[in-house]
């Protein structure tokens, strides 16, 4: 969902700041803006003294300015801690059956699972990354799959072995995941 946000608002930013810049490019370059534009001619100015000084003696424009750049500021704020917020799993919550539970590093999870999903048949590298909460984990995995490897085949090697042992192995009622399957792809030799 964040990421969906991240990239509508940096497409919209974008795409508002392009369309201004190529507008007043245009005028400067001696197009005829329209009527309600904010240039009148290429020699015409940003802010003229006059309207740089109109809202000067009024006393809610400056608190209004000021709050308005407040909320643009921590609006920024807030679009800068969820993007540089961690996204992976630092612990899983195993139940250990006694009703205590132990602390298994979300990173010990993921190398195993990985592990055990590159040594699958057909399978060249595999990644692994653990999201959602310590008591309900969610696995994401890629894998990098040989020319001859059928991706059916690696699916069901995948679901049956590695996350079924890593579900059982920490206890889990369930472990979902999503699974993203790419060919290795080798550059063309030339055979003499």
């Amino acid at each position: 969902m964040l990421r969906i946000v991240n990239r509508v608002l940096l497409g919209v930013t974008g795409l508002v700041l392009l369309l201004l810049g190529g507008a007043v490019l245009a005028v400067g370059l001696g197009a005829n803006p329209p009527s309600w534009w904010i240039h009148d001619s290429r020699h015409d100015v940003l802010l003229d003294d006059a309207e740089r000084t109109r809202w000067h003696d009024a006393g809610w424009w400056w608190p209004t300015v000021i709050a308005v750049l407040a909320v643009l500021l921590l609006l920024a704020l807030w679009w800068l801690t969820a993007v540089l917020r961690r996204h992976r799993l630092a612990e899983v919550l195993v139940d250990t059956g006694d009703g205590e539970g132990a602390l298994l590093r979300g990173r010990a999870l993921e190398g195993v699972l990985a592990g055990e999903a590159a040594r699958l048949d057909g399978v060249s590298h595999a990644h692994t990354r653990l999201t959602g909460r310590r008591s309900a984990p969610e696995a994401r995995v890629r894998l990098l799959l040989e020319p001859h490897a059928d991706p059916g085949t690696a699916l069901r090697n995948l679901t049956d072995d590695a996350l079924t042992h890593a579900r059982n192995s920490a206890g889990l009622a369930s472990l979902p995941a999503e699974i993203r399957m790419k060919a290795v792809k080798h550059r063309a030799e030339r055979v003499s």
